[in-house]
């Protein structure tokens, strides 16, 4: 049995072939949740704005333009439903690092372990705006057009974003070393 791409995926579920849609919500939920994990640091807050994420999608599955990208249209919402739940936030919560380092050695680990939480402590004093271009480039390796469709941005935007991201926490980490 062939695969079917998204818009035909999309298409089918609007004539109401729900399994289309579970199928959409395989294809996605992943790279979505890790999106949004990456942005929150929380696994429940992820799982919320996943399921939002898809809730949403769902109710607006019309809107769809076929002659763009699926995975764009969806983490665009995915996008959004993440800085929804940030700003209802207090600031910047403390991250939990539950994933082992699997760097041999105790000084090693404990070195990957500190720069790995210096570095995600700098993420959550920039901007959500500017977080969501360095996840979006550097954690799920998107394009600067896929990134553009993403955040309804020209492409100028968001490289300008990412350099001024990449400043932001450099200077952070920078900060870090010398305290």
């Amino acid at each position: 049995m062939r695969e079917d791409d998204d818009p035909t995926l999309v298409r089918r579920c609007l004539a109401g072939d729900r399994r289309a849609f579970e199928e959409l919500v395989l294809r996605y939920q992943r790279p979505v949740y890790n999106a949004a994990l990456r942005m929150l640091h929380e696994r429940q807050d992820a799982l919320d704005v996943a399921q939002t994420t898809f809730m949403k999608a769902f109710e607006h599955l019309a809107s769809y333009d076929p002659s763009h990208r699926f995975y764009s249209w969806i983490y665009r919402i995915a996008v959004n439903e993440t800085l929804n739940a940030l700003g209802s936030r207090k600031p910047a919560a403390k991250i939990n690092d539950e994933e082992p380092d699997e760097t041999p050695g105790p000084e090693r680990q404990l070195e990957g372990e500190q720069a790995s939480r210096a570095l995600e402590d700098a993420l959550m004093r920039i901007t959500p705006e500017l977080r969501s271009v360095v996840i979006l480039r550097h954690v799920m390796h998107l394009s600067y057009q896929d990134m553009a469709d993403i955040l309804q941005l020209p492409p100028k935007t968001v490289k300008s974003r990412l350099y001024s991201a990449r400043q932001l926490l450099r200077e952070q980490l920078l900060r870090c070393e010398t305290v």
